[in-house]
Formats: C-alpha cells, sequence, structure tokens
C-alpha cells in the first residue's frame, strides 16, 4: 500500500500541516524530503532503511556525494535538494540571529555554531563578530586548515575586528574527528587570541569546539 492510500492522520505531509513538524520522527521528516520511496518501498519505509544504514540523520545529513549518491533510492538530484535546505536553515538562522540579541544565550550560540558546521569535512575557524548589544554583526570563516587543524593568526582577527568595529567576538571550531574535547592548542590559542584584542578594547566571550554530536564551550569550563 502506498503512503497515498494511508489514513490522512498517519501521512508524514498532513500529519506535519495538522500538527506541526516536531510531531513527526526522523523517518516521516525524511519521507517528506524523499517525495517517493522505490520499488517495493514506500518513502516512509524507505526512509527508516536510510536512517538505520546511516546510523542517525546527523550522518546521512553530513554524507559526502558520492556516498549519499551509492545508496539505493538516492542520486546527485537529492544531494543537491538536501545541501540547499541545509544552506536555507543556516542562512535563516544566521538572518535571525543579525536582528536580535541572542549571543548572550548559550544554547542558542550553540544551535547557530552546530547548524553552521553540518557537513564540514575539515576544520574551520570561525568569528564570530558583535557589537556593543551582542548582536550578530558578521560571521566569517577566518581560517582554514587540513583535518588536523587549522593555523590561526591574532593579528588577522584583531585586524578584522577593527574594520568590523565589533565590540566582542565568539570563536568557534569543528573537530572533524567528530571528538568535541579541546586539545592544548586550542586552549593555547583562544588565550592568545584573548590577550591580543584585549588590547584593542574587545572581549571574547566564548570559544566553542563543536564535535559530532556535542559542543563544548571554553567559557563554561573557566578557559576564558
Amino acid at each position: 500500500m502506498t503512503i497515498k492510500h494511508w489514513p490522512e492522520g498517519e501521512r508524514p505531509r498532513e500529519k506535519l500541516i495538522n500538527q506541526g513538524p516536531r510531531a513527526l520522527s526522523d523517518a516521516e521528516l525524511l519521507a517528506i524530503f524523499l517525495r517517493t520511496g522505490i520499488a517495493g518501498q514506500s518513502a516512509v519505509s524507505l526512509a527508516r532503511d536510510l536512517l538505520t544504514q546511516f546510523g542517525s540523520i546527523s550522518t546521512l545529513l553530513n554524507a559526502d556525494l558520492a556516498t549519499f549518491c551509492a545508496v539505493k533510492g538516492l542520486g546527485p538530484a537529492k544531494f543537491a535538494q538536501l545541501q540547499s535546505v541545509l544552506e536555507l536553515g543556516r542562512r535563516h538562522l544566521g538572518e535571525q540571529l543579525s536582528r536580535e540579541q541572542v549571543f548572550t544565550n548559550a544554547e542558542t550560540v550553540r544551535q547557530f555554531v552546530r547548524t553552521h558546521f553540518q557537513g564540514y569535512q575539515r576544520e574551520v575557524f570561525l568569528c564570530l563578530f558583535l557589537d556593543t548589544r551582542h548582536r550578530l554583526i558578521a560571521c566569517e570563516e577566518l581560517f582554514q586548515g587540513t583535518i588536523d587543524g587549522a593555523s590561526v593568526y591574532p593579528r588577522e582577527v584583531v585586524k578584522r575586528a577593527l574594520q568590523l568595529n565589533a565590540a566582542a567576538l565568539i570563536f568557534s571550531h569543528n573537530h572533524p574527528s567528530g571528538i568535541a574535547e579541546p586539545s592544548q592548542d586550542d586552549e593555547q590559542i583562544t588565550r592568545r587570541l584573548k590577550d591580543a584584542l584585549e588590547l584593542v578594547d574587545i572581549r571574547v566571550l566564548d570559544h566553542i569546539v563543536v564535535g559530532q554530536n556535542e559542543e563544548i564551550s571554553l567559557a563554561e569550563r573557566g578557559l576564558i
């Protein structure tokens, strides 16, 4: 039986419209994205199999083109659609945060950087430049590295902060290994950045390390 023959209350699309997206399971949300199943499988059944195969929704979203397209029922068109949806989510969140005084809320910052780094395979150092009311002025990737790390230059951070007339900064970088635990190098560069920015009266509010399933705040650990 195809989804269109299911009772209306059980169809993912109608369920979302009537009850909202939070009422749907991961498989039901994924089924709406897939739109159709394959021979012998509904979209929901295919979605369940994909989640089982990849292990989690996060792993599926982070899959590269080759891995994604190697799965029956997927392909370049769906990969492009999925990446478009993810990027729209990032931009929507960024626009919201640029209009509101939200960067004093640790969970909001975590959500922002978690979304930003979704799918990244290389280590990237992100700078969030804030005004005096802690609203987002700009979010920029100043340094990129290999999977082993990125070189960070305090002089370049200070220069860009002054150009943007920032009053405070939040740093974040990802660990492609998936383990969020900060390294000694992470702590050391944070201290160097804080010292350099203090000379021009700019505050460092936090440095958040993003792993696969968690984010660790150096500020919450008393390291800033």
